[in-house]
């Protein structure tokens, strides 16, 4: 028996997986951590340091959250304490690993992001809660335009080097964007060819590669092309999965890698693909850079969207035993969804109505006049016909079960859904962009009453009147409706019974 597996099995032996984290597994195996990202939990047994940072909207200050003890889960009261009555957003993923390779707000490269200085948008701090064995923690939601990267690491694998990494993804967060990436990117934000990358990859976007079914896949962003196997096209071994809690593994050497997945909930891993580099040229060798990149790709193309809960980069090639016990690891931790929702109890199939709290603007409720989203005033000696152009039905969210889609009164079969960040109103034509689109999770008040409703696909972004016209706004963003002042009383909104 090797050393190395020794050491493993001996760590596995002592109070096992509660006693060593993933990054001591790694390490005991001889290829230890170089970047440990985590919003949830420590990824080593003794960390007790900073996970992350959020900055809040009302006064742009900052803070950074810790686990609740070494080794544990992160201190999610401390966030909702901080983050009460305001929004925020992630600023900084730190590394864990002690090298320094944080991850910070992405950015312009071959693609602009949306921010007005072309860098990429920040996550909320809120938008991906979830439980690990029992206690609240809060993931990474991605949105189109969201991203993260650190274009200067210490010790990543560079050239045709061997590494490793793996992350825990939500299964059922994804487009056919590109690209929803964790792993090693270039260095200049831009394309710079073939071999360049080798980032997991998790989606639907077929236009490279592909696996079996329809998707989504874990594969390998290697630049230029979505490998799920040593083709260029598909790899029927490579299945489409859809765990809540999803573990995604990626691993490449000299001439070979693997591409491994599982249930981060349950079970062990599964080996999709292992064997020599592709075919094509430039990817063996390979010409790694070794920055870091989440959420986007390697030339921050912007268009994909997901959720990270944790991850991890290694220097050296992993040996599955050591995946493996990673793997336990991970399931021993006890990833577990909670409530999307708070404030104002809400019922699918209930009518409701929606009334500003703004002052001075607090007799008008959120209407429609055909497919334009407006606030009215509304009384008792309204018309009938804005009575219910004023009334809407709650339905379980079209694109989430877990949140709320609100179906018109008077107009059967269209709902609330916002484009361009505007809401309208629409039929609904049953695609995943509609139903996500018209997907809203609604939350306690952020001005101390009623509701605030958040988009479920833009959880930084919340139903806000300005000018009398509905859009979904962000605290402090780029557009005109996203303006900062007002905002706390501009979206809260007192939920009542319809008027029809």
């Amino acid at each position: 028996m090797s050393s190395r597996l020794s050491i493993t099995l001996a760590l596995l032996a002592t109070g096992s997986l509660v006693a060593a984290g993933p990054c001591d597994l790694y390490s005991a195996g001889g290829t230890p951590c170089i970047a440990a990202h985590s919003t949830t939990r420590a990824l080593y047994n003794a960390f007790s340091g900073s996970l992350y940072q959020v900055k809040r909207g009302s006064d742009n200050t900052t803070t950074n959250i810790a686990p609740l003890s070494a080794g544990g889960v992160a201190n999610a009261a401390a966030q909702d304490t901080f983050c009460a009555s305001t929004t925020c957003l992630i600023t900084i993923i730190y590394d864990q690993s002690g090298k320094g390779n944080h991850l910070t707000q992405a950015p312009p490269g071959g693609f602009r992001g949306p921010e007005s200085n072309g860098y990429d948008n920040l996550a909320s701090a809120t938008g991906a809660p979830v439980t690990l064995n029992g206690k609240k923690a809060y993931g990474v939601f991605v949105s189109p335009g969201t991203g993260y990267r650190n274009n200067k690491v210490s010790g990543s694998a560079v050239g045709d080097a061997a590494e490793g990494m793996y992350a825990i993804f939500d299964g059922t967060h994804f487009n056919g964007g590109c690209c929803f990436d964790y792993g090693n990117a270039e260095t200049n934000s831009l394309d710079t060819g073939n071999g360049h990358m080798e980032a997991l990859y998790f989606g639907t976007n077929s236009a490279w590669g592909s696996g079996s079914g329809n998707g989504p896949w874990i594969m390998a962003d290697l630049e230029n092309g979505l490998f799920s196997g040593q083709g260029s096209k598909q790899n029927p071994a490579d299945p489409t999965v859809t765990h809540r809690f999803l573990t995604s593994v990626l691993k490449g050497g000299p001439n070979k890698w693997a591409i491994k997945g599982g249930n981060a909930a349950s079970g062990s891993l599964s080996t999709y693909y292992s064997g020599a580099r592709p075919t094509a040229a430039g990817y063996n060798p390979m010409s790694k850079e070794g920055a870091i990149i989440l959420g986007i790709g390697g030339d921050n193309s912007v268009s994909a969207q997901g959720t990270f809960y944790e991850g991890v980069m290694t220097s050296g090639y992993p040996s599955d035993d050591v995946e493996n016990s990673v793997q336990a690891n991970i399931v021993a931790a006890k990833y577990a969804t909670t409530s999307l929702n708070s404030g104002t109890a809400l019922t699918a199939g209930q009518s409701i109505s929606l009334r500003v709290t703004t002052s001075g603007y607090d007799t008008r409720y959120l209407a429609h006049t055909g497919a334009t989203v407006n606030t009215q005033v509304v009384t008792s000696s309204s018309a009938t016909s804005l009575k219910q152009q004023a009334s809407w039905i709650v339905r379980t969210g079209l694109g989430n079960s877990a949140c709320w889609s609100f179906e018109s009164k008077d107009t059967a079969g269209s709902y609330l859904r916002h484009y361009d960040f505007v809401l309208q109103l629409a039929a609904n034509d049953n695609s995943k962009e509609f139903k996500e689109d018209a997907t809203f999770c609604s939350i306690a008040g952020i001005n101390g009453q009623g509701s605030s409703i958040r988009a479920w696909g833009y959880p930084t972004r919340y139903f806000r009147h300005y000018a009398n016209v509905v859009y979904i706004g962000s605290n402090g963003g780029v557009h005109t409706f996203d303006a900062a002042s007002g905002f706390n009383a501009d979206v809260t909104w007192a939920v009542g019974s319809s008027f029809a």
